[in-house]
């Protein structure tokens, strides 16, 4: 699940060159169950998405309902970008592919994906429209989505214990006048919060309502000197004062689930898999673990937090595509998208399908927050922005080092910029 997640929502440099493959959707023996029987399905999903007994109770239901088969081909997430974009611009491309939700819009771009509008329609309703987001690209559905996960608070008990806490906190100012009386009350440092867990801030943007970019006449510049972005910045920083993290430094550098291991911090803020590395650190740690949502300036709202998590999308070269939405209509179905949350304990396309979840903690404490969740934005051009080195990162270590949010995006707005242009 680690890899898994870490890939749908550490988008790497993408190069997309992918041709206008043409499908037309004809299946070639025509549509309908009659005219499915005897042809395979190739469906492309990454490691650790599909469990085993799901993938044998999905082909079943599909050959039952179609007279076709389905065959699952595991990807690795390594150079998946490259792959998928050779694979969509081939003449026999998989059917159906898993694609990273912020990869979506790319691939959609290069004319690599099926529209899926009449999907949409026939069994999208009452998908969590942030959890849909992500499959449109310019007004048109190009994927559906499919699982989901985000950051939550993993914290100590016995900390938060020794210093008097006895309930978790419900909004903000709540859980910094928590983290102020583990400072004061105990040893330990109340939260772990290095300068660069510019996932975490991405997620302040999304609560703050700020946009990371905006359009100047026909092209994206950056739009880190709103107020808006200054103002999650600043909550970031109030958050970090708490900490004594290093202010260069991500979240994976040192891994911050292994020093919240060490039983001498408070809190972390991170995904759910990372308090299984703070148990593989020092299995003692396990009978302490807590969890819930991080929470807003509002009582019972949810802050805001990025979506990570992967579509299933079809390829416009697909000679298959009627049948391939046979197999979304299977896989999506409320049975089988409640099978898949709750074997791998991730949030489900639908908020009507979270009760699934109930007594597994983690995926409790993130679930609320997906109806308010967002992503980084949803343009192609938006990739490079991340490669390395990220300068959002770099604004962020200088905000802590004590430039104001305004200057500190004046350092870097020219090289975002440079890159939403494309230009080497």
């Amino acid at each position: 699940m680690k890899r898994r997640l870490t890939a749908a929502i550490g988008i790497a440099s993408m190069v997309f060159s992918v041709a206008a493959c043409g499908g037309s959707g004809d299946d070639g023996g025509g549509s309908g169950p009659e005219g499915f029987k005897g042809q395979t399905l190739v469906v492309w999903t990454m490691d650790g998405s599909a469990p085993e007994e799901w993938t044998k109770e999905v082909q079943t239901a599909f050959e039952k309902k179609t007279g076709a088969k389905v065959e699952f081909e595991t990807q690795k997430w390594d150079g998946i970008q490259q792959k998928v974009t050779t694979a969509l611009s081939e003449s026999n491309p998989p059917d159906v592919i898993e694609i990273g939700n912020t990869q979506t819009p790319a691939y959609a771009a290069t004319g690599g994906l099926a529209e899926l509008d009449d999907l949409k329609k026939e069994i999208g309703a009452d998908w969590t429209p942030t959890l849909n987001e992500s499959s449109i690209y310019e007004g048109k559905q190009y994927g559906a989505p499919w699982y989901f996960a985000n950051r939550i608070v993993i914290y100590n008990k016995k900390v938060w214990a020794d210093a008097g806490i006895k309930d978790t906190p419900k909004t903000r100012d709540e859980f910094f006048e928590d983290l102020e009386t583990i400072d004061k009350k105990t040893d330990a440092e109340p939260i772990y919060m290095p300068g660069q867990n510019w996932y975490f801030f991405v997620g302040l943007l999304v609560g703050q309502n700020a946009e990371l970019v905006k359009k100047e006449g026909d092209k994206y510049v950056s739009n880190l000197d709103d107020p808006k972005v200054g103002a999650a910045m600043e909550i970031y920083k109030k958050y970090a004062s708490y900490s004594k993290a290093p202010k260069d430094k991500d979240e994976a550098t040192p891994q911050q689930a292994e020093v919240f291991a060490k039983g001498r911090t408070g809190a972390f803020i991170g995904m759910g898999w990372e308090a299984a590395t703070a148990v593989k650190a020092n299995p003692a740690i396990e009978k302490d673990l807590g969890y819930f949502t991080i929470p807003s300036d509002t009582p019972g709202k949810p802050e805001g937090v990025f979506l990570g998590g992967s579509n299933l999308a079809v390829a416009a070269g697909s000679e298959k595509q009627d049948l391939a939405k046979e197999f979304l209509k299977v896989a999506l179905s409320d049975e089988f998208e409640g099978k898949l949350a709750k074997a791998n304990g991730v949030v489900p396309n639908k908020e009507s399908l979270q009760s699934v979840l109930k007594g597994n903690a983690v995926a409790e404490a993130a679930a609320p927050a997906a109806s308010v969740g967002g992503t980084t934005p949803l343009i192609p051009e938006w990739a490079a922005v991340e490669n390395t080195p990220n300068p959002i990162k770099r604004y962020m270590t200088s905000v802590l080092s004590g430039k104001s949010p305004a200057a500190a995006a004046k350092d870097v707005e020219g090289e975002i910029n440079k890159r939403l242009a494309q230009e080497n």
